[in-house]
Order: structure tokens, then sequence, then C-alpha cells
């Protein structure tokens, strides 16, 4: 079956930011077949944003309410009818060659490096423990080097994956985390359920930008 991908940029009072991360989806060297933006309930500009992308294929969700992190996801999630999808907050972009690289790979679930700037890089770098850091050429790459999800590994929530078997599990909140981990719980139903298989491309795929509005109340 041929491949298909969906990219789904998820904004949240990150209308200032949502241009720069279209902008490096439309230029993926590997186009997407399907763009969706999706606003949850912020009303702070993406559709005026949008209004500049009016001659592109892309699919506006612009809530009333804010549904919240878990329910957003998986909304937008049950709605997919492309073979692979990919997830990516308004405030992050892709690196040009990304969707083309990930293609690549057969395996359920794609993770890649990941590129950490903006303000708050140095601090999350040095407290996560959610993965190896490296300092290279004045950014932090996050590296994910353990390969088994049962003794901890953490999977990103902007990996490529496949949309028919994720759909048989859905997002969910973590009940025993204060954070809602609704990729973590994806992806670990994935594999420990669906027997999901998992590639890991140590490449940084993705610029993940740290900045005070990460810790806004969603």
């Amino acid at each position: 079956m041929k491949k298909t991908i969906s990219v789904c940029i998820f904004s949240y009072k990150y209308a200032h930011l949502l241009a720069h991360c279209i902008e490096s989806v439309l230029t993926q060297t590997r186009k997407p077949d399907k763009i969706y933006v999706i606003d949850d309930g912020a009303k702070d500009g993406v559709d005026k944003v949008l209004e500049k992308y009016s001659n592109y294929n892309i699919v506006p969700i612009l809530r009333e309410k804010n549904l919240g992190i878990v329910d957003n996801f998986q909304d937008v999630l049950m709605r997919l009818d492309t073979t692979h999808a990919l997830m990516i907050g308004a405030d992050n972009y892709l690196h040009p060659i990304a969707l083309e690289t990930l293609e690549k790979s057969e395996a359920d679930i794609v993770s890649y490096d990941i590129i950490i700037f903006g303000t708050e890089a140095e601090k999350f770098a040095n407290s996560s423990a959610k993965g190896e850091h490296t300092y290279r050429d004045g950014y932090y790459i996050w590296n994910f080097r353990k390969k088994d999800i049962k003794i901890g590994n953490y999977i990103h929530g902007s990996s490529l994956y496949n949309v028919e078997l994720a759909q048989c599990y859905g997002y969910k909140k973590n009940p025993n985390s204060r954070l809602s981990e609704e990729d973590y719980m994806l992806w670990r139903s994935m594999i420990l359920e669906g027997q999901a298989t998992h590639e890991h491309i140590k490449k940084p795929m993705l610029y993940y930008r740290r900045h005070h509005n990460n810790f806004q109340k969603y």
C-alpha cells in the first residue's frame, strides 16, 4: 500500500508562531498529502494566519471551546484518513527533509532526534530525564537512545505513526502522572497491546522551541 501522510499542526495561543511552522511543512522535500491546522479554542488569530494560505489545501479545525490536550488530539486522530500522521506544535518546525527521511522506515512508529532551542532550551536540557542530550553548534540535541518501551523508553509526540493502528487504541491521559502524557500512553498501547514496531532515526528532524509560554495553563 502506498504510504500517505497527514501533518497536524496544533496551536493554543501560538498564532504568532504558526506561519513559521506552516512554512516548514509546505517546503518539505516530500510534500504531505494532507495538512490540518487546529486551534483549540484560543481564538488568537489562527484564522487570520490561515487566510494567507488560502491557496493551499490546509484543513482548518477552529474550535469554539477548548477541549484540552487529550480530547483535542483524539478528535483529530479519528478524523484522519491517511496511512500515517505526524503531530506538531505550532511553536515548533520541521527540518526540510523530515518527511522524506521518516517515510523510508517501515516501522509503525518512527521517532528521531530533536534540536532544542529557545529561551528555556538550556534549562530544559539540563532538567529532562527522558533522553540523552548533547550540545553541538549552539544547539542542544535531544537523543532518544533506549529502544525498549518496556524499560521506560519515551517516544516523543511528533513521531510519524501508523494511523489505523493508533485509531484502535487512541490518545488517553496517564492516570499515574500529573501530566497528560497522551502521546506516551498511545505509543505504550500500540507497542505492548498492538505489537507495533518502533524505529528511532538518529538524526534531528524537528526544531523544538522551549520558551516561557510552554508553561501556560492549557
